[in-house]
């Protein structure tokens, strides 16, 4: 016998409870990402570079001319 279509209504529910629970759950793990849960702001880069400072040159003395 062929099936009158009973079954298909609770499959339907079931996919949108699936699909509402992912949902959820990836709200959820943004949330806590953003908030610093999952470490997603303790990320820092040191850009600080340093330049080795040489002793100062002295200027020679003007000379004047005779």
């Amino acid at each position: 016998m062929a099936d009158d279509g009973n079954g298909g209504s609770s499959t339907g529910i079931v996919a949108v409870l699936v699909i509402f629970v992912i949902v959820i759950v990836i709200v959820l793990a943004v949330f806590a990402w953003k908030s610093g849960l999952f470490g997603g702001r303790k990320t820092q880069i040191n850009v600080n570079v340093a330049v080795p400072q040489s002793s100062p040159q002295r200027q020679p003395a003007p000379q004047s001319s005779p």
